[in-house]
C-alpha cells in the first residue's frame, strides 16, 4: 500500500480541495475493494505548524489533520491544496516543509499542487526547469517570481518526473481522477469521473481565463502600447507601426514587450481582440462573421484558428456554450 500525504496548514485557502481529495480517493478505494482488491493508497492529512487544527470560512469550518508532517518518514505522494501566494517562505514551519517536500521527494515521493499550491511547490526548486501549471489568474504573478519555470499557463495539469501541477479552482478534480488513473487504474478513474461527474481528460483551461494585460511591469512605454491595442479593437495594428508610433526600433520595441508582459505585441493584439470576441459571443447575439468584423478580422480562417489557438474551442462551439440565448434556441 502507498501512502499518500495531504499538506494542511494556515494558508490554505480552499476548504472544497481538502474535501476533494477525500472523496475522490474515497471513492476509488472503495471502488477497488468492490472487486476484491486491497486498496492500493492510503490517505493521510497531515499539518505543519503547531496548531492542531486549521480553520476555514471564518471558522465556520474546521480541519484537524491527523499528525504533523514532522512523524511522517515516507510517503509515496505529497498533494499540496491552494494557498495564499503571500505565504511566508521565511517563516520557520514553512521553511521545514519546504525542506521536509525535498528530502521527501529525494528519497522517491512524487508531488502534486493544486492551482495556486504551485506558488508553494516552486519556492522548493523542483519546478525548475520543468512545466508547470496554476490558476490562470496567477499566471503574471507567478511567473514574474518564478522565472526559472515553465510556466503553461494554459495547461490544465502537467505531468513531468514526478510532479504534478493543475490549474485552477475546481479544476483539481481533473488532476484527481488523472492521478486515480496513475495509481490505480483506467477504469477506477472512469467510475470516479462518473459518480462525480467530472469531465475526464480535460486538458486545457483556455475556456474559462479571463485575459487580463499584465501592466504592474513599470515600463511607461509599454503600457502606452497596451492600452493603445486595447482602445484599437476594431483595427488592423502591426508591429512595426506600434514601434514607430512610440518611437522604438522594431527589434528594441519587441523585447520590451516581451519582457514586460510575457507575450510578444502580436500576440497580445490576439488575446485582447479574442477576448473582445468572447464577451460578444457571450452577450450578444451576433453571428460568427459580425463578431469576427466587430474585433478587426476580416479572413474567417485567419479568426477561427486563432480563436481556437487561445481558448481550445471554435467560436461557434463557444457561443453555443456560453450564450444563453443562443443555447435556449
Amino acid at each position: 500500500m502507498k501512502h499518500v500525504t495531504v499538506i494542511v496548514s494556515q494558508w490554505q485557502t480552499n476548504l472544497s480541495a481538502i474535501v476533494g481529495i477525500h472523496e475522490v480517493f474515497s471513492k476509488a478505494n472503495h471502488h477497488w475493494k468492490s472487486k476484491g482488491k486491497r486498496e492500493p493508497l492510503k490517505v493521510e492529512f497531515a499539518r505543519v505548524g503547531s496548531a492542531k487544527q486549521v480553520s476555514f470560512s471564518d471558522g465556520l469550518f474546521m480541519v484537524k489533520p491527523e499528525r504533523h508532517i514532522s512523524a511522517i518518514m515516507k510517503t509515496d505522494l505529497i498533494i499540496i491544496p491552494s494557498i495564499s501566494p503571500r505565504f511566508k517562505t521565511n517563516d520557520k514551519d514553512n521553511k521545514f516543509l519546504l525542506q521536509w517536500i525535498n528530502d521527501q521527494f529525494e528519497n522517491g515521493a512524487e508531488v502534486a499542487s493544486i492551482c495556486s499550491g504551485a506558488f508553494l511547490l516552486a519556492s522548493t526548486g523542483l519546478l525548475d526547469g520543468k512545466r508547470c501549471s496554476t490558476h490562470w489568474g496567477l499566471a503574471d504573478e507567478f511567473k514574474a517570481r518564478f522565472p526559472k519555470v515553465n510556466l503553461e499557463r494554459d495547461r490544465l495539469i502537467t505531468d513531468e518526473s514526478g510532479i504534478y501541477t493543475n490549474g485552477g479552482a475546481y479544476s483539481f478534480l481533473n488532476l484527481l481522477i488523472y492521478l486515480v488513473e496513475k495509481f490505480y487504474d483506467r477504469a477506477t478513474a472512469i467510475h470516479c469521473a462518473k459518480v462525480l461527474q467530472v469531465e475526464i481528460e480535460r486538458m486545457s483551461q483556455s475556456p474559462f481565463s479571463i485575459f487580463n494585460g499584465q501592466k504592474s511591469h513599470g515600463d511607461d512605454v509599454v503600457e502606452k502600447a497596451q492600452n493603445y491595442i486595447e482602445s484599437k479593437i476594431t483595427e488592423k495594428i502591426s508591429t512595426a507601426d506600434l514601434a514607430t508610433k512610440f518611437s522604438l526600433g522594431r527589434r528594441n520595441f519587441d523585447r520590451r514587450f516581451i519582457r514586460a508582459t510575457g507575450n510578444t505585441p502580436l500576440a497580445y493584439t490576439q488575446r485582447v481582440k479574442i477576448e473582445a470576441a468572447k464577451r460578444l459571443f457571450e452577450n450578444s447575439r451576433k453571428n460568427i462573421n459580425e463578431v469576427m468584423y466587430s474585433v478587426g478580422y476580416s479572413d474567417t480562417k485567419a479568426f477561427r484558428e486563432v480563436f481556437r489557438k487561445i481558448t481550445g474551442m471554435s467560436p461557434i462551439d463557444y457561443r453555443s456554450k456560453y450564450n444563453k440565448a443562443i443555447a435556449s434556441i
